[in-house]
């Protein structure tokens, strides 16, 4: 696959990470043995995965002609320590046990308390060590992404989409427990797809795809005609990535997925599955749905008969659709971006398939 394994991206990825977190070991040694566990909480988080927003930006930058580098490895990989802080805290956010098959940072931090028997609360400390790694992530993704060795003129261009990209994300967290504390009433639905596809653009898609893919490309001196099909491209790819997640939260293989199936029925989110499913289920369907979304001690017996609803109610298929309809939209834009070199054409097209394959 040219866009990852063809130029050996990831592994090119994760030493960039790696040597970063070596000289973080070093800055944080003069503190004493016990940043040792912040540290490492991080680079749990960091090993691994597909590296996918570091994608985007790597050919955002190659598609418009620009050499492959070892610096633009290095500012690709500032994408995943901006990843890891938005996990992070959105793990705390949402209580979650489980990230990518392991404990998450702030069950982890917990533990580490109780077993030692410390004063306090052991979930206030878990919660609090966890954003303290998600907010020195938040300065390393600045530090890793200025020190990358790009040319000053090409950060300078890249530098007001990262720092949007920053500021767009913590609003699109709000607007996420926004969403979930004013709750959608009598919202049609219409109106609760309009909401649910917001929060989609800000908490997740624009960061993941479109904003990644056009700091590459401003790095690299994009034409503002390029810039707009790369951005168009970038916001329907964006949302079909983030609707395929929401499918893989409640049918995905926890075994792929790293997290519980049905965390985000216990999690009650708002997604356009959801939506779907509350409009076109039979009144006993949604009438479960409403009564147990939301139920954090939800079974296995109980989270299937809550998929069974969704397909029932044609909201698995109808999601399923607006993916196919995302990805088709992102291909036609490409299609029609102009200045693209050949192999960066080729590789944003495989990056639609990564993105919205089933098995992601």
């Amino acid at each position: 696959m040219l866009v990852l394994d063809g130029v050996d991206l990831r592994p090119r990825v994760q030493r960039a990470l790696d040597e970063h977190l070596a000289r973080q070991r070093t800055v944080l040694d003069e503190l004493g043995p016990p940043m040792t566990p912040l540290v490492d909480a991080v680079a749990e988080l960091l090993s691994g995965g597909k590296r996918l927003r570091a994608a985007f930006l790597y050919w955002g930058w190659r598609a418009l002609g620009q050499p492959d580098d070892p610096a633009v490895v290095r500012a690709a990989s500032a994408m995943e320590i901006f990843q890891a802080a938005a996990l992070l805290h959105d793990d705390v956010m949402d209580n979650s046990d489980l990230r990518r098959g392991r404990p998450a940072a702030h069950r982890t931090f917990a533990t580490w308390h109780q077993q030692r028997g410390w004063s306090g609360d052991p979930v206030r400390f878990g919660h609090a060590a966890a954003i303290l790694a998600g907010d020195i992530c938040l300065n390393w993704t600045d530090e890793v992404f200025s020190a990358s060795g790009l040319p000053p003129a090409a950060l300078q261009r890249a530098r007001p989409e990262f720092d949007r990209m920053r500021t767009q994300l913590m609003g699109g967290q709000f607007l996420d427990i926004l969403e979930g504390a004013h709750g959608w009433g009598d919202l049609d639905l219409a109106e609760r797809l309009d909401r649910c596809r917001t929060v989609i653009r800000h908490k997740s898609a624009r960061y993941s795809v479109e904003q990644p893919l056009l700091i590459g490309a401003d790095a690299a001196d994009a034409p503002e005609e390029t810039r707009a099909g790369l951005a168009r491209y970038g916001a329907a790819l964006g949302e079909a990535f983030q609707l395929r997640d929401d499918v893989l939260g409640v049918f995905g293989d926890p075994e792929q997925t790293g997290k519980p199936a049905g965390d985000d029925l216990r999690e009650g989110k708002h997604t356009v599955l959801v939506a779907y499913a509350l409009a076109h289920a039979d009144p006993t369907g949604a009438a479960l749905l409403e009564a147990s979304l939301g139920t954090p001690d939800l079974d296995e017996q109980a989270v299937q008969s809550l998929r069974d609803v969704l397909v029932r109610s044609t909201a698995l298929q109808r999601t399923e659709d607006m993916v196919s309809s995302g990805a088709a939209r992102a291909l036609e834009a490409l299609d029609q971006t102009p200045g693209l070199t050949d192999e960066g054409t080729q590789a944003l097209r495989e990056l639609v398939a990564v993105c919205t394959d089933r098995a992601v």
